[in-house]
């Protein structure tokens, strides 16, 4: 045993042997403080439940000063983090960055990093407008599904923490361990999003759109405030899918969808109803913001083809535009077959 080795093991008054016992006693604490936050978090099903807890955990029963997450932009991921608007613990102690940068500083490797020197060349890892102010840190990549996604991040005041050559197996046994979960979360997520939205388009689908409906037009009946509705539709899609095919079919209602949820507002809702067919719900509006709405969706429509490749064709649509305040309006099944009527009414007259 080298005399580096024996001085660290070897305390005062200690023999070999119980400094070996004090050792292999130190390792069970650690190695059942692991096994604490894992079962912890094995049990958590959606993605910001399961990044508070591991953050909030490893903080408490490691005792380490700063944990944080750093992720990747091009990660799909990036975008459920970024809307977690809510958690302050996810806001205050998550790092966006590009990947080019991320393996810029981690060297494309799927290892624990351990640094006390330099820290200021990993900056990028760390939250904007951290606070932290640490001497050593360790960086353990976390996989999703096999594709690094970004890093687990730990960092202290004290230069000997997280020292270059000590040993990083139970760092990336827990990386394990959370690249098993988000695969269970992101999978529970799936499911959850399938169960309220369209698979093609990703807007609501139509039975969520219809509970919404229901529970805003009791809204507007209660506080006599204005509910609009708009239906509408692709002219010509059957055309679409026979010049271009099934696919360009698909490109189309994907366009159509994303061009409405682009120009709604936070309050409005957009749904996909059937096929070709879309509602719009917008509470507390006018008749004239539905129409505000309409132009502002054809002008896009027409300056913005489907595809920039060949080929490249526009969306024309004709709507249907009702109000809950209309007198024939008893109900929402009613709002909704007015506006049904108008819109073929509309796509009628364009014959």
């Amino acid at each position: 045993m080298r005399a580096d080795v024996r001085n660290r093991w070897i305390g005062p008054g200690m023999n070999i042997s119980e400094s070996i016992l004090t050792r292999l006693e130190e390792n069970e604490q650690i190695t059942q403080k692991f096994h604490e936050l894992e079962t912890g978090i094995l049990t958590i099903l959606d993605f910001q439940d399961f990044f508070e807890h591991l953050l909030t955990r490893i903080s408490q029963i490691f005792e380490v000063p700063h944990v944080w997450i750093s992720i990747i932009k091009e990660r799909a991921i990036y975008n459920h983090i970024n809307d977690m608007t809510n958690s302050s613990v996810i806001q205050s102690n998550t790092a966006f960055l590009q990947e080019k940068d991320f393996y810029r500083i981690t060297g494309k490797q799927n290892k624990t990093l351990l640094i006390n020197q330099g820290i200021e060349n990993f900056r990028a890892l760390f939250p904007s407008h951290s606070p932290f102010s640490i001497q050593s840190m360790s960086v353990t990549p976390v996989s999703l599904d096999g594709d690094i996604i970004g890093s687990l991040n730990q960092g202290d005041i004290n230069e000997q923490r997280f020292s270059p050559g000590m040993d990083t197996v139970l760092l990336e046994r827990l990386a394990l361990k959370i690249s098993l979960c988000l695969s269970n979360v992101a999978a529970h997520e799936k499911l959850q999003f399938l169960a309220y939205h369209d698979p093609l388009t990703a807007l609501l689908n139509r039975r969520v759109m219809e509970n919404i409906l229901e529970r805003e037009f009791l809204r507007s009946q209660r506080y006599l405030t204005d509910l609009l509705l708009i239906f509408l539709d692709l002219d010509n899609f059957k055309a679409i899918n026979d010049e271009y095919g099934h696919d360009y079919g698909d490109k189309a209602l994907v366009h159509f969808a994303a061009a409405l949820a682009g120009l709604k507002r936070h309050t409005d809702i957009a749904a996909r109803f059937a096929g070709d067919e879309f509602v719009i719900i917008l509470p507390s509006t006018g008749s004239d913001n539905g129409e505000t709405f309409i132009t502002r969706l054809t002008d896009f429509l027409d300056t913005t083809p489907v595809t920039k490749d060949h080929p490249s064709f526009f969306i024309k649509f004709s709507f249907g535009i009702a109000s809950a305040l209309e007198k024939e309006v008893k109900s929402p099944s009613d709002l909704l077959k007015l506006a049904d009527k108008r819109l073929y009414r509309n796509k009628k007259n364009k014959s």
